[in-house]
């Protein structure tokens, strides 16, 4: 459906009155637990090979003038601190690792950001996917519901989109549960070696916390502890940018007021991740880079000089070294700045 300006202005109006004021009421996430014996038995196992004080990161280093991927760097071309203390990379990779995709489709509020052509766009770009990524599908608007779980079943996953649930013009986009949801799958459900990623298509980027779900900050401290990198894609028209437009204005104006909301660039900011715009008809195109873009990072890992198991976030910098900076030109380095520490 196509809406007027005047018409979309109304109707974010109408979501300021109806949403502030209970939208400041947050409630702390619960956690789950693994839902059978056989799923518990196989998260005791990675727990077993994995050691709790190793910290993988995922960078993508990106030319600042022309944003082409710089891709030929090594191990010793990388600096990591945590807190501003340097850390000692001990594993190294590029395109070695499996991906685990969760595509996090939203299907509320005024506009329907997953039509034909941004579904088609969707199915080529994964289909690019190496053949040991697996992806799920999970919807959201007032809840959140788990469409497809992880596969590598390309044609599975096809028809899962294919059945993507209706548009409901009436329903919320509630990020805080959506992401929080989102996480705490990766945890249960994600190839635990791999690379975790989760990518959102919506068309709006920010929302007030809504209060039948966590708060934005659990719902963000919860990403952190998957170890995902959140990327968006927005299929940028007019109405589109006019409704954004205002939910940014509304949340700046809730935020006086004391209401939270969580903001889709910033956490993609936080971790490392990208947000994407085009056409609905040229998304095809965006959805490729964003791929290329995943599966040309760089993995490094390294196990933390802080030997406290505290639970704390610990902040991260990676830089690129002084020589490799010289001879590749101006780069920008996009990974997580933070993580979650293990706790006894």
């Amino acid at each position: 459906m196509k809406l007027s300006l005047t018409l979309i202005f109304l109707i974010s109006f109408l979501l300021v009155a109806g949403f502030l004021i209970p939208s400041a009421l947050t409630q702390t996430r619960e956690r789950r637990v693994a839902q059978s014996t056989a799923e518990a038995n196989i998260k005791v196992a990675d727990i077993i090979k994995t050691d709790v004080d190793l910290v993988t990161i995922d960078a993508l280093v990106l030319r600042k003038n022309t944003s082409r991927v710089v891709g030929s760097l090594k191990q010793e071309d990388f600096l990591v601190s945590e807190d501003g203390t340097p850390q000692t990379l001990t594993h190294f990779s590029q395109d070695q690792l499996p991906l685990s995709v969760l595509l996090l489709i939203d299907r509320g509020g005024c506009l329907d950001p997953f039509g034909t052509e941004v579904r088609r766009a969707a199915k080529d770009a994964l289909s690019r996917l190496k053949p040991s990524d697996e992806v799920a599908v999970m919807t959201y608007h007032d809840t959140v519901e788990l469409r497809q779980e992880f596969t590598r079943d390309r044609p599975r996953l096809e028809r899962a989109l294919d059945f993507v649930p209706e548009h409901d013009e009436q329903a919320n986009h509630c990020l805080n549960t959506a992401f929080d949801e989102a996480a705490n799958y990766m945890n249960r459900a994600a190839n635990p070696s791999g690379r975790r990623v989760i990518i959102v298509l919506t068309g709006v980027t920010r929302n007030w916390d809504c209060n039948n779900g966590p708060s934005h900050t659990a719902a963000t401290h919860s990403v952190f502890e998957s170890g995902s990198v959140v990327c968006g894609l927005i299929p940028k028209t007019p109405a589109q940018a006019a409704e954004n437009g205002m939910m940014r204005w509304a949340t700046r104006m809730g935020r006086i007021g004391g209401v939270h909301y969580l903001d889709i660039q910033k956490l993609a900011d936080e971790t490392g991740g990208e947000v994407l715009r085009d056409k609905p008809e040229e998304l095809h195109q965006t959805f490729d880079t964003l791929i290329t873009h995943l599966r040309t990072r760089y993995s490094f890992s390294f196990v933390s000089t802080n030997k406290k198991h505290d639970g704390t976030v610990r902040k991260l910098k990676v830089d690129v070294a002084e020589g490799a900076a010289k001879s590749e030109g101006k780069v920008v380095v996009k990974a997580r700045k933070s993580y979650v520490a293990p706790k006894s």
